[in-house]
């Protein structure tokens, strides 16, 4: 168990959580509050959606004891709030709900949505409440509430706020699992970046022209500055990356960590460091190490495990050998069940 300390719709709150606690549940179980619904626990309907220090954030899949210390606002926090008193209104003129389920964490998403937006754009608002699923208005009663919610506030010269009133950069409650002086002893030193060389040969390949090239653009509303210092925090970029994880505190000329995947049977690790921060030519390629592990192999323990039992095997209508845990789909270490795989086995082999 461990203890966790936050503030709860302005109420200082210390109470003891399994680490495993999601804030959805800790809310709810902990504190009796039960606005907060509960509908996929995946992140993808958004019923769950709180304010995480003033940002919305899916509770279902946050760590109760990664918001140590953070300022949580759920729909109950929200009654005397100005914004959400006019959502309410406007949702319930419009029409903008049936079973009321998903009605918590939309507010909560549309509040946002009405600090943020300058102007009523259908377009603008229907991408930000696209992680916000409704299963009864489809969503045009929903759509129109917000609409006459942000043109109302723009009328009386209320103007958006910047951000939402966003402070830090990063996702919703970053930077909390570790007190700071943790983080500060991870924080890399910045390095001046080396000039780059003119004999680099640019990222092409020779003879080869890709089907599809995809390029994407976007400006982030902060100085550069802030922007690298953020990139120069390994530790806290890697906690945002799924399956990455560090094997040593980052050091400016070093860097070494695991990335593991798992696609069904398939189970890979690779292992990787000596990423210079650099832009010299060989700095970027960094030193890898990987193996692939199989999920469950079958037959003798001391035999090759892509090599099935011979037990295992009967002979095909058309004479050709047939892997009885391949037909009943069953594929051993990640090996396909195609006819290819078949052929080029024989029994006794």
């Amino acid at each position: 168990m461990n203890t966790v300390s936050l503030q709860v719709n302005r109420r200082a709150v210390e109470v003891s959580a399994e680490p495993r606690t999601s804030l959805a549940d800790f809310v709810r179980e902990k504190l009796d509050l039960t606005g907060t619904h509960l509908g996929c626990e995946h992140g993808v309907c958004g019923a769950c959606t709180v304010l995480l220090d003033g940002v919305p954030a899916r509770s279902c899949i946050t760590y109760a004891v990664a918001c140590e210390g953070a300022d949580i606002t759920t729909i109950e926090g929200l009654d005397e709030d100005e914004v959400t008193t006019e959502l309410r209104a406007a949702f319930t003129r419009e029409h903008a709900l049936q079973c009321g389920y998903c009605t918590p964490g939309m507010l909560v998403s549309a509040r946002d949505l009405v600090l943020r937006l300058p102007d009523a754009d259908e377009r603008r608002i229907r991408v930000g409440l696209s992680g916000n699923l409704c299963r009864c208005t489809g969503y045009v009663g929903i759509v129109r509430a917000v609409q006459s919610v942000i043109g109302t506030r723009r009328a009386r010269n209320i103007a958006p706020q910047a951000d939402g009133g966003r402070t830090s950069l990063g996702p919703a409650g970053s930077g909390r699992a570790a007190p700071d002086q943790d983080r500060q002893s991870l924080q890399p030193t910045r390095q001046a970046l080396a000039p780059v060389s003119e004999s680099a040969a640019p990222g092409r390949i020779p003879d080869f022209t890709p089907a599809t090239v995809l390029d994407q653009r976007f400006s982030l509303p902060y100085p550069p500055a802030k922007v690298f210092a953020m990139f120069d925090d390994i530790a806290g970029i890697a906690a945002c990356l799924p399956g990455v994880s560090l094997a040593a505190p980052p050091r400016p000329e070093h860097v070494e960590g695991v990335i593991r995947v798992r696609l069904g049977p398939i189970a890979a690790s690779f292992e990787g460091g000596r990423a210079r921060r650099t832009r010299s030519r060989d700095a970027l390629r960094p030193h890898r190490r990987h193996r692939h592990r199989p999920a469950q192999p079958f037959g003798d323990a001391r035999r090759n495990p892509l090599s099935p039992d011979p037990a295992r095997w009967r002979r095909g209508d058309r004479g050709r050998p047939v892997d009885r845990l391949h037909a009943h789909g069953h594929a051993g270490a990640g090996r396909p069940a195609g006819p290819r795989a078949r052929s080029r086995q024989t029994p006794g082999r």
